[in-house]
């Protein structure tokens, strides 16, 4: 007779179209026996935040290993510490542009799946928080006449798009280093491989193709207040010890502004792509 007793995932829903917290034990969340239910509710619920969990590095390694294909950053590392500060974080200039709703890695031939990030020091409260927009129920909620709309157009995304939201009149130097990144044309409507879809847009869109400029900025900033508006978003306020997942392939996220020098860290974490976006 087999006496085992399957672990229960214990949720608790924040909001009807976004958000989950789940309760179980460190020691649960690192057998991995849990791993394939985690990964289901978050594509459902967009995010999924484990309170209080106080991970080390290492059991955030262990953790996000259980979830999937672990990927290092492109320094090789297996923990970014997003930090302003140039002391803590090589690449912290270009944090300034995550104060804007975006999804990680538009570049790569597939993004990153989802991302864990562990809250280690905390700018004042009511600053440095998160917000998480999903564009998968901001996508189903669209009208027909905008689905239809939508379904052929491509837009143009870039790092340079990024930063001109930080540096709105860069030098022509600077523009040409962004430039160098490259550019990559993107769905509006990514189809995912469960037929499921999601927007994509966020502050690396520049233009949609075949559209006058303005007409196709202007598109992109409605489709971005709808799905960022309340019903889709929500905001994490950070504890020491919190942990998050996200669904980078169809959640939109953002920090809200803190001091650069107050000494804020949150530790990340990833999980690689395995779908492009189509």
């Amino acid at each position: 007779m087999n006496d085992t007793v399957k672990t229960a995932l214990r949720i608790e829903i924040v909001k009807p179209k976004i958000g989950a917290k789940v309760h179980n034990s460190k020691e649960e969340l690192l057998s991995g026996e849990l791993a394939g239910e985690i990964m289901e509710l978050v594509e459902q619920r967009g995010v999924i935040v484990f309170p209080e969990i106080h991970f080390t590095d290492e059991e955030q390694i262990a953790f996000t290993h259980t979830l999937g294909k672990f990927a290092h950053e492109l320094r090789g590392e297996a923990v970014y510490k997003v930090s302003l500060d140039p002391n803590v974080t090589a690449t912290a200039d270009y944090l300034n542009a995550a104060f804007f709703w975006h999804f990680d890695g538009f570049m790569s031939p597939m993004p990153i799946r989802a991302s864990v990030m562990s809250a280690k020091v905390l700018s004042p409260r009511g600053t440095g928080n998160t917000e998480f927009a999903n564009t998968y129920a901001a996508y189903d909620a669209l009208s027909e006449e905008d689905k239809a709309l939508l379904a052929d157009l491509r837009a143009v995304h870039a790092l340079a798009a990024t930063q001109l939201d930080v540096y709105p009149e860069p030098s022509l130097a600077q523009w040409q280093e962004w430039r160098a990144v490259g550019r990559k044309e993107l769905p509006l409507v990514w189809t995912h491989r469960s037929g499921r879809k999601s927007l994509v847009i966020g502050n690396s869109a520049h233009n949609i193709l075949d559209y006058d400029p303005l007409d196709g900025e202007e598109l992109l900033i409605r489709l971005r207040d709808f799905a960022t508006s309340e019903e889709f978003s929500y905001l994490h306020e950070w504890t020491v010890g919190d942990c998050v997942l996200w669904d980078n392939t169809g959640t939109l996220h953002r920090a809200t502004r803190y001091d650069p020098k107050c000494g804020r860290v949150l530790h990340r974490t990833k999980i690689e792509g395995d779908e492009p976006i189509v």
